[in-house]
């Protein structure tokens, strides 16, 4: 479960803002996680409440937002929104064109968005 060492690393950013911020405590936490960042939502939310006890942000909320998988053809330019993969040798196309010149535009974001607190 790498999602515990993930959220190690979100509560030395926490706490680094709150000491830069003087926040008393943090209320909330929203984080972005991508399809494809291989972070699972529901074992990261329990790292998450396990983790928060005896910090700043034990009485805080969590939020997780999805990020969807997003491509854009480097042909025809358009932007293609997909939860359609699988596979070791996953080839994406575009259905608009049919280029397989796609790049991917999100998806593997893993970051924390917002921080809301007291001070």
């Amino acid at each position: 479960m790498h999602e515990l060492s993930i959220v190690a690393d979100l509560f030395t950013i926490i706490e680094e803002k709150a000491r830069e911020t003087g926040a008393r405590r943090v209320t909330k936490v929203r984080v972005l996680i991508g399809e494809l960042s291989g972070v699972v939502p529901e074992l990261f939310r329990t790292a998450f409440h396990s983790y928060k006890k005896g910090t700043i942000a034990d009485r805080a909320r969590l939020e997780i937002k999805i990020t969807r998988i997003k491509f854009k053809c480097q042909s025809c330019g358009k932007e293609i929104k997909t939860n359609n993969i699988s596979g070791p040798d996953f080839s994406y196309a575009c259905p608009f064109c049919g280029s397989k010149e796609v790049e991917l535009v999100s998806g593997r974001d893993l970051y924390l968005e917002k921080l809301e607190i007291e001070i």
